[in-house]
């Protein structure tokens, strides 16, 4: 087991007496590498700049985010590695408040008053564990999830007492690699032996990934009438409900999880859209207002999501609190990159709906000026932006927004959402062109890139097909043949660790997007074989 005084540790605390005993404590638990931080920006801050072994956080962080807004935000933009030992502290008992903490599970959850005795059994135990994982962590880091499954599996026997973590990651590794049915049978043997009700979530999620919804709302909704407090079921029941077509039951669900664990910004963000949808305008824009008060303090705060209240707002006729919340808009986002665009895109929502369709136009060729590889406007938010566009007869700036979201999408059901929006406009055939136009273009990006590798320009290829992947995060095929470029480059050119860095990261990119695409496997192989030849060093670690 590591020693403790070699771990490190980020103490998050507002208030200085809390803050020195806190350390006390931890120094009396042999921990004496400690860094502090008083606020959620600041520990973010702390964490960008260097990994930490522990996380010691106060749930309530004064003004601005609590302890779980916090973790939602490492979590979600993957800020802290599978390593890092996450404890939550708190002395609030009110129920509601233990559930927003507990539901994204943290590592250890600690309830005050407690010693330093107490502390470092529960700092000890987990360290235990996390040793135990390193290796299997150290693969997934790699990009080498098989390895990691099969290391999983080994593990499994070798240490009984932590065999039901062990098939928990190794199922979690199944979903991430699209490998839904081997998923499902780790699940089925957990649930069936010990049915504790991840691994019942986790079947669902197996049963979603295959299109089995009826199935996996019947798992669901067993699910949350056994545990009312479980959250992570009734976001997946939404949006197993949402699949089938049932947005009724999707929002009830979803008003219903709000209700019980109010603080999860993710969960308020999707009623907000679901209500929207539904055209439950006043619901939208409470919804909204409350994601937009919960995440202010957030460093990850999202200017859309005060487009999207503007939207609710003028759909309603409320121009004068659209205009309020767009002043709002700019003084808080002007020098942030997505603020301008959603400035813009505000703008034009509410000079549509006035009928000023010259202002319109222009903010809304502001806003595709100001909607470069590096912003990344959501293909939400440019189809809205599309539809008030047709709807003012701005035919030119709706087909040049729904060019660039068709570029960013993959066929199926996102393609035919967006040819929805000309088909509602009465525009099918404008649609169709336009489809024609992004799969012509995407076309020749991916066989340029092809071309370049052909002729031995490995460089050129990576570069360009680089630069269409940051302009198309969510198209797959381009995407995947970004991949292929830089393994090419590595097979052809000799190991480069940034260069195997960013392949690795497009193939996540491929598994997140298209994780049933039959080319994926051999792609993951393909890496896998290069960094054995170029790195028997450290393959012979793993």
């Amino acid at each position: 087991m590591k020693a403790l005084p070699s771990l490190t540790a980020l103490l998050i605390e507002p208030h200085t007496g809390m803050r020195a005993s806190l350390h006390n404590m931890l120094t009396l638990c042999g921990v004496t590498r400690i860094e502090h931080a008083v606020s959620a920006g600041a520990a973010i801050r702390s964490i960008r700049n260097r990994e930490f072994d522990l996380v010691l956080c106060e749930y309530d962080l004064g003004d601005g985010q609590d302890g779980q807004q916090l973790l939602e935000d490492l979590r979600n933009n993957r800020l802290i590695p599978l390593s890092t030992i996450f404890m939550m502290v708190t002395a609030e008992r009110s129920y509601e408040k233990v559930v927003s903490a507990a539901e994204l599970a943290p590592s250890v959850y600690l309830l005050k008053p407690f010693t330093a005795d107490a502390l470092l059994e529960r700092i000890l135990r987990a360290v235990e564990k996390r040793e135990l994982f390193m290796p299997v962590y150290a693969l997934i880091e790699k990009g080498n999830p098989h390895a990691a499954i099969a290391r999983c599996m080994q593990n499994e026997e070798r240490y009984p007492r932590y065999a039901t973590d062990f098939m928990r990651l190794r199922a979690e590794l199944y979903i991430n690699l699209g490998e839904a049915r081997a998923a499902e049978q780790v699940y089925l043997r957990l649930s069936e032996s010990k049915a504790v009700p991840w691994a019942k979530l986790g079947l669902s999620k197996s049963y979603f990934m295959q299109q089995r919804f009826e199935e996996a709302e019947q798992v669901l909704n067993n699910l949350v009438e056994e545990n009312s407090h479980y959250m992570d079921a009734y976001d997946w029941l939404a949006a197993t409900q949402e699949a089938r077509g049932k947005l009724e039951e999707a929002k009830l669900v979803l008003e219903n999880a709000v209700r019980i664990s109010p603080h999860a910004v993710k969960r308020l963000r999707r009623l907000a859209e679901v209500a929207f949808d539904m055209d439950d305008l006043d619901l939208a824009e409470r919804s909204f207002q409350r994601v937009i008060a919960r995440a202010r303090y957030s460093e990850f705060r999202d200017p859309e999501d005060h487009a999207r209240l503007v939207q609710a707002l003028v759909r309603r006729g409320d121009s004068q609190q659209a205009a309020t919340i767009i002043r709002d808009l700019e003084r808080s986002f002007g020098d942030r990159a997505k603020g301008p665009a959603c400035r813009a895109i505000s703008a034009a929502f509410l000079h549509a709906h006035l009928g000023n369709h010259q202002k319109a136009e222009e903010e809304v060729g502001a806003a595709i000026a100001a909607s470069n590889a590096e912003v990344n406007i959501s293909n939400t938010l440019k189809m809205e932006l599309a539809k008030t566009c047709l709807a003012s007869n701005l035919e030119g700036s709706a087909t040049e927004l729904m060019l660039s979201v068709m570029n960013n999408t993959p066929e199926g059901a996102p393609m035919e959402k967006a040819l929805a929006v000309f088909e509602k406009a009465g525009r099918k055939d404008l649609g169709e062109s336009v489809a024609r136009e992004s799969r012509r273009q995407v076309a020749d990006l991916v066989a340029n890139g092809a071309e370049k590798a052909k002729q031995g320009d490995y460089r050129g290829a990576v570069d360009l097909l680089a630069a269409a992947a940051q302009r198309l995060p969510n198209n797959p095929q381009v995407i995947f043949n970004a991949a292929l470029a830089a393994l090419k480059y590595l097979d052809n050119l000799g190991w480069d660790d940034g260069m195997a860095v960013q392949a690795r990261g497009y193939i996540e990119s491929v598994r997140r997007l298209d994780a049933a695409n039959p080319r994926l496997v051999p792609l993951i192989q393909l890496y896998q074989n290069l960094h054995k030849r170029h790195r028997p060093e450290a393959a012979s670690t793993s």
